[in-house]
């Protein structure tokens, strides 16, 4: 019966907080201190706000950081947890009302940045803070959780300012100024829903941390409306997570098919002469089609389709479309002259063609030429020969591959086949072998007595009625 309890004992001494948090009292004047939003708060999170955009605006990742760090964005949210948890109803009005009017001003100081901006395109910064899904949830819950361990811990450390960075406040109101300035309704709906899951999550985080911290609660002569405010925040955080486990369902949804259909792509679409030149998958309206576009010999549209069409239920496709994109077809055409990156694609995709062909190319010319030079050797040596070896009558040197059968090794081998006019010594034979080598500046050589060479048989005569009649 001890064991347990000392298992027990063992692991709750390095989940105790007691001698690592600082009192309630030193805690809570942190937190109402940064709930404040006048003099120097605005004016910083203002030009925060400038800088975000900025970084958004020229896709920095790194400007971005540099924003969330400078922001004091943090300070109302978790004035809001706070009080809900220890039912300082003053507190979360105070609260509120400090993030509403942070909201407005960076709302406002973003979009009219970005009304003057000269550069008004969505970068992937942007985009990417559009479409919340259940992950940004769960960023916001324990971002929340950590901030207000770090705030009642004796040792702070750089939790806050990763807490700063991980939320991620910042970006999403600056996302909805550009929505705002550009009019574009699913910038400013999707980056201020980002906002609203943060923000709230952030609060309820707070709002569990500092029960499970034990503060005391603010003794109030109405305790109806304490558990009303409570049960306001968890249906606000209840129906704030339900547009985000949608969305969640329509990513992994799209995330399967993508992996599916690269996978179909992958294995079925081998063809001899024409190659994948892009995939695109897509769920539109609830259809879902696999865009295929073909570089190379034009294959029959109609019979490719079928074919792959039959093979898509052993992938997890079963009712997926096909759309084959091929040759001069009017949607390649159009391919070609709307889309930059698909453009850039097909030519750098055309350029590494050409340089593996001229690399074959230039490998080819290269055995040809040694093939010449090979083919020469008997009368650029034939001068040298008839001094330094007047036995020598014909000589042809080249290179062979030999295969061990034992082993099935390879082996190359220069040889010089000979025809001697009289017999020569085997040292003679030795010195031309060198000779041959450093002549030819080959690594080895062999020297190989092929006796006389055979004659060549007379050719036959034609007839001369034969020859017009193959000359017709």
């Amino acid at each position: 019966m001890s064991a347990p309890q000392d298992i027990k004992r063992y692991f709750t001494r390095y989940f105790s907080l007691t001698d690592y948090l600082v009192s309630q009292e030193e805690a809570e004047a942190a937190i109402r201190e940064g709930v404040s939003f006048r003099g120097t708060n605005i004016l910083i999170l203002v030009i925060a706000i400038f800088i975000a955009s900025l970084g958004l605006n020229t896709n920095s990742t790194a400007v971005i950081i540099g924003a969330m760090l400078i922001s004091p964005l943090m300070g109302p949210i978790i004035g809001i947890g706070l009080g809900v948890g220890i039912q300082d109803f003053e507190l979360i009005k105070r609260a509120l009302r400090n993030l509403v009017m942070a909201t407005g001003f960076s709302v406002l100081t973003s979009t009219l940045y970005f009304i003057i901006s000269p550069v008004s395109e969505g970068h992937s910064e942007l985009l990417a803070r559009t479409s919340p899904t259940i992950y940004d949830v769960l960023i916001g819950f324990f971002g929340g959780a950590a901030g207000i361990i770090a705030i009642g811990s004796k040792s702070k450390g750089n939790v806050i300012p990763g807490v700063a960075i991980a939320t991620a406040l910042m970006p999403p109101l600056c996302t909805v100024g550009y929505g705002l300035a550009t009019l574009q309704a699913k910038y400013f709906l999707g980056a201020f829903y980002l906002f609203l899951i943060n923000s709230i999550y952030i609060a309820l985080a707070t709002f569990i941390g500092v029960k499970l911290m034990h503060y005391h609660a603010i003794v109030t002569d109405n305790p109806a409306r304490a558990h009303k405010v409570r049960k306001i925040v968890y249906t606000i955080a209840g129906l704030t997570l339900l547009p985000s486990l949608y969305l969640t369902y329509n990513m992994l949804r799209q995330s399967r098919f993508d992996s599916n259909a690269s996978r179909f792509v992958a294995q079925e679409c081998r063809f001899s002469g024409t190659r994948v030149l892009a995939t695109d998958a897509e769920i539109d309206n609830g259809e879902r089609v696999i865009n295929i576009t073909l570089i190379g010999r034009v294959l029959p549209e109609d019979s490719l389709t079928l074919a792959l069409s039959s093979k898509l239920k052993f992938y997890g496709l079963t009712g997926t479309r096909i759309n084959i994109i091929q040759g001069d077809s009017p949607a390649l055409t159009s391919l070609a002259g709307s889309d930059t990156q698909s453009v850039k694609d097909i030519y750098e995709m055309a350029q590494a063609t050409l340089v593996s062909k001229q690399a074959a190319i230039d490998s080819l010319r290269q055995v040809i030429s040694e093939n010449r030079l090979n083919d020469t050797i008997a009368g650029r040596l034939a001068p040298e020969m008839k001094v330094l070896f007047p036995q020598v009558r014909d000589m042809a040197v080249t290179r062979s591959v030999f295969g061990n059968m034992a082993d099935g090794r390879l082996d190359t081998l220069n040889i010089a086949l000979v025809t001697f006019s009289t017999p020569m010594a085997a040292s003679r034979q030795a010195e031309l072998a060198r000779y041959l080598e450093a002549r030819l500046e080959l690594e080895r050589v062999s020297i190989v007595n092929i006796g006389s060479l055979p004659t060549s048989q007379p050719q036959k005569n034609v007839p001369a009625n034969r020859k017009q009649k193959h000359g017709k």
